[in-house]
């Protein structure tokens, strides 16, 4: 038996309720369900008339990730034991599954792109401080013996490519296991696999996700996000504010870097950083893929597409800095395609969307999030046939011909990058960078600002 969305969240709710009653002998005041791509409610609760706030951090509604929700429980618990300021862990919740741990202050950045689009990402005076201990921190942490992870589940690689790829080849298993077919994704899993770098001998604990932290004016108050934890070149975490910034405003990258390398006690390899941008850039894309093709109810689609898009743009902007290349960046859409029919029917979708009612199972986000799949396909009706005309005239010169459509280009284009050697990595990287700008500026709209979030590039490393 399906239950409908009401009673999937009173049922949820009453097992936060009976969890908090029975092991921390609490009384649940409030159940607040966030805006994450998981299950994630911050929970109000009192002992004896003391506030208990807590966090429930639940299991995603489908698989995207490559570790089930204990591994992130048990690193936690080894970060704490070491001194690193993760939200204490108070246990494991069956239902619904979620780890549950202490609700710390302290504001976070955006973590979605749309909501970064929504309310644009500062970094003040406080949070740059706090952004200066998180990375001292983060030194501490990788300088924790690596066994002490090996003691609770993570996997020690052995060797270079596992070193560097550990990770990446998680989320490429379930790619692989899903039965997809990216050709960007095979052109970049080539890539990486055949420019591993070298005697690359420290291993260490990576967040997976780094630059994640709660801050309080000054201070850090916690470090938080550990569902993609594993052991890796630690540079990989360094590697991850490049990715985010600056849809998560970092500040000075370069010197955040610099005071990393000073209390770690060791220099900095911009290269090594430099080849695990892309890394990172490449693997955050399996989760948003994997959602525009997930059925399951929630999740955000559009942020997905938006990711996949904005993310791989990205990715081919890290890599061309590492092959010397230059990207042709200039692109204007065209007029947008008549479709008054089609805009009408959408209008109309979104027009009852917005007036669906609300409740304590459907938030006012929630509700957005719906209303924006027919945004993002009235601008794709507006400049589909536009980017896909464009993409089959791309191909023809790689290819030998014009695909009939970009079904049967994607699957050429995937089969030919497959069998490629290294001499068409420069033309392949074009050719991907132009098609995924092409869909960034699809999401933008005409004439974006130039600070667009969407457009933003990653700032180079290697040359100024």
């Amino acid at each position: 038996m399906t239950l409908d969305k009401a009673e999937l969240s009173a049922k949820q709710h009453q097992g936060i309720i009976d969890w908090v009653s029975k092991h921390m002998g609490a009384r649940v005041t409030g159940i607040h369900r966030q805006r994450r791509w998981r299950p994630v409610w911050r929970v109000d609760a009192e002992k004896d008339g003391v506030p208990m706030p807590l966090l429930f951090k639940g299991t995603r509604a489908w698989d995207d990730i490559p570790f089930p929700l204990e591994n992130e429980y048990k690193v936690m618990q080894v970060l704490e034991a070491n001194g690193i300021p993760v939200p204490p862990v108070h246990g494991m919740c069956e239902y619904p599954k979620a780890i549950v741990m202490s609700w710390l202050k302290g504001g976070r950045d955006p973590g979605l792109v749309v909501e970064a689009l929504e309310n644009k990402s500062e970094i003040s005076p406080d949070r740059w401080q706090a952004s200066l201990r998180y990375m001292e921190t983060l030194a501490k942490m990788h300088s924790i013996d690596p066994a002490k992870f090996v003691e609770v589940g993570c996997e020690m690689p052995v060797g270079d490519a596992a070193k560097q790829l550990n990770l990446y080849e998680r989320f490429h298993r379930m790619y692989e296991d899903k039965k997809l077919d990216d050709p960007f994704i095979e052109f970049c899993t080539l890539w990486l696999r055949r420019n591993v770098p070298k005697h690359r001998a420290m291993v260490s604990f990576a967040t997976g996700d780094c630059g994640q932290f709660l801050s309080e004016g000054p201070d850090l108050t916690a470090v938080i996000d550990m569902e993609v934890g594993h052991l890796a070149d630690h540079f990989a975490d360094l590697a991850c504010f490049r990715g985010r910034h600056p849809v998560e405003n970092m500040g000075d990258v370069r010197a955040l870097f610099d005071h990393y390398a000073k209390a770690l006690g060791q220099p900095l390899d911009l290269h090594a950083i430099a080849y695990q941008t892309v890394v990172f850039l490449v693997y955050a894309l399996f989760t948003p893929l994997f959602a525009l093709y997930e059925p399951s109810p929630g999740g955000d689609w559009v942020e997905g597409a938006i990711q996949v898009a904005f993310i791989g743009r990205r990715a081919a902007e890290a890599m061309a800095e590492i092959l010397n290349v230059e990207l042709d960046d200039r692109l204007e859409l065209p007029e947008p395609r008549p479709t008054p029919l089609e805009d009408l029917a959408l209008n109309k979708l979104i027009f009852e969307v917005e007036r669906l009612e609300l409740s304590e199972s459907f938030a006012d986000w929630q509700r957005s999030t719906i209303a924006s799949i027919p945004r993002y396909l009235r601008n794709q009706l507006h400049y589909g046939v536009w980017v896909q005309s464009e993409e089959l005239d791309e191909l023809a010169p790689i290819l030998g011909y014009r695909p009939a459509n970009v079904v049967e280009a994607d699957k050429a284009l995937a089969a030919f990058v497959r069998q490629a050697g290294p001499e068409f990595d420069t033309q392949l990287l074009r050719l991907f960078y132009r098609r995924l700008l092409r869909q960034c500026h699809v999401i933008t709209g005409p004439n974006p600002p130039p600070d667009h979030l969407v457009l933003m590039k990653v700032e180079p490393i290697l040359r100024k």
